[in-house]
Formats: C-alpha cells, sequence, structure tokens
C-alpha cells in the first residue's frame, strides 16, 4: 500500500489540490488554497461527467485479439498504477470475450491520455495462475487491455 499512497500523494500536488508543504507539515499552510465550496453528494455525478468517468469509448479500433485467441499476460513491473494483477503477469490464457474499447487506465490515471484500446475477458486455468494445488477443473477470468497481453 506504501506505493499506492506514495503515488497518491504525487497525484494530489501534481494535480494541484495540495501544496507540498502541507503535506510535509500536516497541516493546511498560510495562502494554501481552501477548497470550497465542500463536496456535496449533489455534485457527484456532474464532476464524474466532467472527469469522464465513463470509460468507454466509441472509436473505431480494430481489436489486436480475437475470441478464442491464445495470450500470455506481458510480464511487465511498471512504477506506477497498473490493473494487471501480479499473479497473472507471464501466464497463458484465451480470449474468451472482448468487451470493446475503453479507456486504458495505467496512462489515464498518470495524466498521460487516454489511449483507448479494447479490453477482453481473458480465460486462465487456475492451475496456470496457482500450480498443481488448484482444482483442475477450475477458471479465472481477468479483464484486460491490449497493452497487458501478447500472443502466447
Amino acid at each position: 500500500y506504501e506505493k499506492w499512497y506514495t503515488g497518491l500523494l504525487d497525484l494530489v500536488v501534481k494535480s494541484g489540490l495540495v501544496p507540498p508543504v502541507d503535506l510535509e507539515t500536516g497541516e493546511r499552510a498560510k495562502g494554501s488554497p481552501k477548497a470550497t465550496p465542500p463536496l456535496t453528494a449533489a455534485m457527484i455525478a456532474p464532476l464524474a461527467k466532467r472527469w469522464n468517468a465513463d470509460v468507454a469509448r466509441d472509436v473505431p479500433i480494430a481489436p489486436t485479439f480475437k475470441v478464442g485467441q491464445r495470450v500470455r499476460a506481458r510480464n511487465i513491473n511498471p512504477p506506477g498504477h497498473t490493473r494487471l494483477p501480479r499473479y497473472a503477469r507471464g501466464k497463458s490464457g484465451t480470449v474468451d470475450r472482448d468487451h470493446g474499447v475503453y479507456v486504458f487506465p495505467d496512462t489515464n490515471a498518470q495524466f498521460l491520455g487516454e489511449k483507448p484500446q479494447h479490453v477482453y475477458s481473458v480465460r486462465f486455468a487456475a492451475r496456470e495462475l496457482w500450480g498443481e494445488q488448484a482444482a483442475p477443473r477450475d477458471s479465472v477470468y481477468i479483464d484486460l487491455w491490449d497493452d497487458y497481453l501478447e500472443p502466447a
């Protein structure tokens, strides 16, 4: 959690929500901007719309993979945000479904752009992920973006 906490602190400073001195001292420094008005429940829906909380995108991007195709989750270790579970990295599975095109969270979380791409539901045999102690007929489905996958 320390990695996430550090990333969140970096994000609030870079976005201008909190000055670094406020984080260092734990108090609002003289002259630091005060958030006004306070966030209310009625403000959530308009903010979500403004911040593109709907992450589906209707753009003509060809899928990289097809349903039924064998794929491997890339073995990556990015310093920032990723939705690729560590336990799936380097493991092979089969594309079960193409959900369409969505904002790529890794770049979007760092304000590096939406980088829209296909998201696939990939079926992994439980034994592929956790070894022989896993039940032989169990499967795990993980929704993964194009950038997390490569052909198996």
